[in-house]
């Protein structure tokens, strides 16, 4: 199951983004910041980071520099969803997308897939479907 990271320092987003990824299919972890991010994505490898700038202990700023500093996590993809971003940073002369909050959850599940590379597992309907 393709795994994504989820960095964030409101809670509330962090449950909101894992509940719609694992009904999308995709295993979520989660990290209230980028210290954290980085040492979670030492022992499991996801195939993107949903990445928030603005966040105490570790920004997404110094979060992305040393991730491309560690050869080892460098070519995980980053999708910035972030309530500020500057233009001119950067993420975009990275070809980073990035989606500023409230974020239209349908693009986003695009860009995903796209970035994943992978389809996610098929989640079973609610309806008990067929076995």
């Amino acid at each position: 199951m393709p795994t994504v990271l989820i960095v964030d320092d409101d809670a509330r987003i962090r449950a909101l983004m894992a509940r719609l990824l694992e009904t999308s299919g995709y295993l979520a972890v989660e990290a209230a910041n980028g210290k954290e991010a980085l040492a979670l994505m030492r022992k499991r490898r996801p195939c993107v980071i949903l990445l928030d700038l603005q966040m105490p202990i570790m920004d997404g700023w110094e979060f992305r520099r040393q991730q491309l500093a560690d050869p080892d996590l460098a070519e995980v993809p980053v999708i910035c969803v972030t309530g500020f971003y500057d233009s001119s940073d950067m993420f975009r002369s990275a070809g980073v997308k990035i989606f500023t909050k409230p974020v239209q959850l349908s693009a986003l599940l695009q860009a995903i897939r796209e970035v994943c590379k992978t389809e996610p597992r098929a989640v079973p309907s609610a309806g008990g479907g067929r076995h």
